[in-house]
């Protein structure tokens, strides 16, 4: 009996896909992160913002911006159409497919979540739930 102690094996190796974002911004969303960042003051100047979830609210989650300065470990790094977008790791699973835009109308003006992964959302809109 034989033994084989050399062998060769090729295997052909596909590119890797690129990876999806975890949200997407509408060029009224990126018009507005530009602005908002433009017109920050403070001691260290922020370089995007961040995007997170707190509990809060009658159906449970809400949304929440603030400015970011740097990126924290663990932040999902968004990055379209000229702006830079944090994803706090709390909230990925959360928001993974959602759509960021930014509305302005008679009575108010601000961001808006499409959220493929809401369940509801209570009346007055300022919270929903997965």
């Amino acid at each position: 009996m034989d033994i084989v102690t050399d062998v060769t094996l090729e295997t052909k190796t596909r590119p890797a896909r690129p990876r999806p974002s975890v949200i997407t911004l509408t060029d009224a969303a990126a018009e507005r992160v530009k602005a908002i960042i433009a017109r920050a003051r403070g001691d260290e100047p922020p370089v995007a913002l961040r995007v997170g979830i707190k509990t809060k609210g009658c159906s449970g989650l809400s949304y929440s911006i603030e400015y970011a300065a740097a990126k924290t470990p663990g932040d999902e790094v968004v990055e379209a159409k000229g702006v830079t977008v944090f994803i706090d790791p709390k909230a990925t699973m959360f928001i993974l497919g959602s759509e960021m835009d930014y509305a302005e109308d008679k009575l108010r003006s601000g961001f808006v979540f499409r959220n493929p992964n809401e369940k509801g959302r209570c009346g007055c809109g300022e919270s929903f739930r997965v």
